[in-house]
């Protein structure tokens, strides 16, 4: 497996600051969730994918996939989401860092999206799925980056 990883540290607004090293193990965390224990989530006939990362509560990927193509994909980490459809890239700010609020459901999140994609979270994303390379379900996230020439 090819590992393409940043030589460099990612900081931005929201304050995430990731080396290499922690690359590689939030790439390894990812784990999907059994679908046996979630209701079936089906949208327009797609079938929704949920991987979530151990010991980092706020990390997940989601994907509606219909006939093996994907619809939609999300990733977020530490209270910044990217999101891609058939209409483009866009990245946002969640709203998971703010518990204070007492109708806060940690399964929930409401995104507040960027004015513009934020590129150094986009590398980032990319950097942790390309650890996954070789596995079917991110290899087809990945060719969302390829394809949109978006790395």
């Amino acid at each position: 497996m090819m590992v393409n990883l940043l030589n460099f540290a990612v900081m931005h607004r929201t304050n995430i600051t990731i080396d290499a090293d922690e690359i590689v193990a939030l790439g390894a965390s990812l784990q999907r969730i059994d679908q046996k224990i979630l209701t079936p989530v089906k949208v327009n006939g797609s079938k929704r994918i949920w991987y979530q990362g151990i010991k980092e509560p706020y990390f997940d990927v989601f994907l509606d996939l219909r006939e093996d193509n994907i619809e939609w994909f999300q990733f977020t980490l530490r209270g910044k989401s990217l999101s891609w459809n058939k209409a483009g890239w866009q990245t946002g700010i969640t709203n998971e860092g703010s518990v204070n609020d007492i109708t806060f459901y940690a399964a929930s999140k409401l995104i507040n999206t960027d004015n513009r994609l934020d590129l150094s979270f986009v590398k980032l994303a990319h950097s942790i799925l390309e650890t996954r390379a070789g596995d079917a379900i991110f290899d087809k996230i990945l060719a969302l980056f390829e394809t949109d020439n978006i790395h």
